[in-house]
């Protein structure tokens, strides 16, 4: 999946603007994960702040950095990884907005939102074809790539808070079931002859529940929480160290490669 996919007919106009998938990849991918539920829950459950204020801040954020990462022409570590966390951050006060909010509840937030995600996948396969995340080339597939996003994360968040909450299974089985689930994509891309794009769609949309589900175990106070219950404020504290110490590694790494590439002329 390192590699672009070129579509005949299909002017590319960009750098390819996401991350090679690798191992620190999908760290990054659940520190942002347990980062966003974390600070997510804490401000939107905070009533110094109110819900409504706290999405359209997550909104604000969202729309600013999706702006700064579109403007972009290649790929850029700190501004993707921004991005990412912020649409972490949107995701869960939506997902969350829809059921305490709106009153809709959580099997249904997780259909509507895997119907959403379903439609972004046929539609941008229909135009593109292609669903490959390194032939984002174009302002088109980036826009389909994002939307994309912002759905596994909403999805995620649903699906988690469904089955720890109305199938039973609370935070820590839930984090033991998406565990065995993650590894499903893995195992058949390795042994079954997996498609590689549709293992890697699938391992992407279920971090968001594996790192909502440890978090939430982690983090949510009495009398909501089953977990340790260290509270979302110091959650978001450790899992924000914890994700800047990640994405400097990832920035550090991403420059030595550059570097490697493009190394400066021999001086005579």
């Amino acid at each position: 999946m390192g590699q672009s996919t070129v579509v005949p007919g299909v002017r590319t106009d960009l750098l390819v603007k996401v991350p090679e998938v690798t191992l620190i990849f999908w760290v990054a991918k659940l520190g942002t994960t347990a980062f966003g539920e974390a600070l997510s829950d804490y401000v939107f459950f905070n009533d110094y702040i109110g819900r409504n204020v706290a999405i359209l801040g997550a909104m604000g954020l969202l729309a600013v950095c999706l702006v700064w990462q579109v403007a972009t022409r290649k790929y850029i570590p700190a501004v993707y990884w921004l991005t990412v966390t912020a649409v972490s951050i949107f995701g869960t006060m939506s997902a969350d907005y829809l059921n305490k909010n709106l009153g809709m509840p959580l099997w249904g937030s997780t259909v509507m939102l895997l119907g959403l995600q379903g439609a972004v996948f046929i539609s941008w396969y229909r135009s593109q074809k292609t669903l490959d995340m390194h032939s984002i080339t174009t302002r088109q597939r980036e826009v389909y790539y994002w939307l994309t996003v912002i759905f596994t994360f909403a999805l995620g968040t649903a699906a988690g808070d469904f089955v720890a909450g109305p199938l039973g299974l609370g935070t820590l089985d839930s984090t033991f079931v998406f565990l065995a689930v993650i590894l499903l994509p893995a195992a058949g891309y390795t042994w079954l002859r997996f498609n590689e794009v549709f293992a890697f769609w699938f391992a992407y949309t279920i971090t968001r529940p594996l790192g909502a589900s440890f978090a939430d175990w982690l983090g949510v106070p009495a009398p909501y929480g089953d977990g340790l219950q260290l509270g979302t404020g110091p959650m978001s504290l450790a899992t924000g160290l914890v994700l800047l110490a990640v994405l400097a590694l990832v920035v550090v790494r991403h420059r030595a490669e550059v570097s490697r590439q493009n190394p400066l002329p021999a001086v005579d």
